[in-house]
């Protein structure tokens, strides 16, 4: 009896990490919060831009940081903080200079990492 239950408890761990295997999951080193899910799915169903929208991550004065480009023009970017909150404007605006609260962002941050980018194609006018 004791061979029947090491052997059901063999087979029921297997199961256990069979079904978790099949799970897709995000990278642990960079899990997507639930607001920058929903920031991505709303940019996705928003008009085209130009250039396309993006979000991309850095590290920008000890932490973690999201990054959303200028749309074109006069439109200043957007700097969110790890939890969706608004920190600065680093660029765009009628100057390009955007909002002059973390004039230091484009020299202290290091290489970007491409969160979302919009892949959607214009169609073209004939």
């Amino acid at each position: 009896m004791p061979e029947f239950s090491l052997r059901l408890a063999l087979i029921s761990a297997a199961l256990l990490l069979a079904s978790c295997a099949s799970q897709p999951a995000e990278p642990a080193a960079n899990p997507q919060p639930s607001w920058l899910k929903a920031l991505i799915q709303r940019l996705a169903t928003e008009p085209l831009t130009n250039p396309p929208a993006s979000v991309l991550r850095y590290q920008y004065q000890g932490q973690t940081v999201y990054y959303l480009p200028p749309q074109c023009c006069d439109f200043p970017s957007t700097l969110l903080d790890a939890d969706g909150n608004k920190l600065c404007s680093p660029d765009g605006g009628l100057t390009g200079r955007g909002d002059r609260q973390c004039p230091d962002f484009f020299s202290a941050v290091g290489e970007p990492e491409l969160v979302w980018k919009d892949s959607r194609i214009r169609e073209r006018r004939r």
